[in-house]
């Protein structure tokens, strides 16, 4: 008798299985996409072209503090360079760049006997600078997301600062018969520079243009006798620069 109740009890769990599975509900297969949070560095080699025009107050001569120039015509000219550098993906990006600056025109006026007894007449300054400067930006996308970096792609804005060196090279177009004209020289200075622009962001490659202010701290023309009256400094240069880069991304 137990024998009997015992199988029919397994007989009627076996039945009722399969009918309580059907009635079990199903859930669905959820996928877990990965994460892309758009962040990931590049290198990157740049180029850019650019045209200025160059400010400086005042001319000095070591040789006699109180003989102060006034600049009266502005300097024009170009540059164009090249770079090195690297993108975190965050909008943050570094690169250290050598351009090559040249402006002419910048001019004094100095008053007084004319030549061939005296020096009075006009005097334009033309400048040719090697400028090495190791920089920092940060770019901004317009629309919120990654434009700009991270090969987001679309437009965007940046602001950078840089630091460095300026090897200059000078000559001065001197008044004609003049007794003693201005020597060409060189001279090393400090330099820095500040940079405002937008871009458009198109994966491998990226364009931008926008402004650098470029400072060179003095130009002279470092005569070895420093006595000489044909000595020379102009401090305080403001190259102001409307400037194109391309850049161009590595894997």
């Amino acid at each position: 008798m137990r024998r009997f109740f015992a199988s029919a009890a397994l007989g009627a769990a076996l039945l009722a299985g399969p009918a309580m599975a059907a009635d079990m509900p199903e859930y669905p297969d959820v996928q877990v996409p990965d994460v892309d949070y758009g962040v990931g560095g590049s290198f990157y080699l740049r180029g850019s072209a650019a045209l200025n025009w160059h400010w400086a107050p005042e001319v000095k001569h070591p040789w006699d503090s109180t003989d102060i120039d006034e600049i009266v015509d502005y300097g024009y000219g170009y540059s164009w360079g090249a770079g090195f550098g690297y993108e975190t993906g965050t909008g943050l990006r570094f690169d250290g760049t050598i351009d090559s600056v040249e402006t002419s025109g910048l001019k004094i006026t100095k008053t007084g006997t004319a030549p061939p007894t005296g020096d009075a007449g006009d005097y334009t300054l033309m400048l040719r600078s090697t400028v090495a400067l190791a920089n920092v930006y940060y770019d901004f996308g317009f629309d919120g997301g990654v434009s700009g970096y991270s090969g987001g792609g679309g437009a965007f804005g940046y602001v950078g600062a840089g630091a460095g060196v300026a090897w200059n090279h000078v000559e001065t177009n001197s008044p004609v018969g003049v007794p003693i004209p201005v020597p060409t020289g060189t001279n090393v200075s400090g330099a820095a520079a500040f940079m405002v622009g937008v871009g458009y962001d198109m994966g491998k490659w990226v364009a931008d243009v926008g402004y650098r202010g470029l400072y060179i701290n003095q130009i002279s023309n470092a005569p070895t006798d420093t006595s000489t009256s044909s000595a020379f400094e102009i401090d305080n240069n403001w190259i102001n620069e409307i400037r194109g880069t391309v850049r161009y991304r590595f894997d």
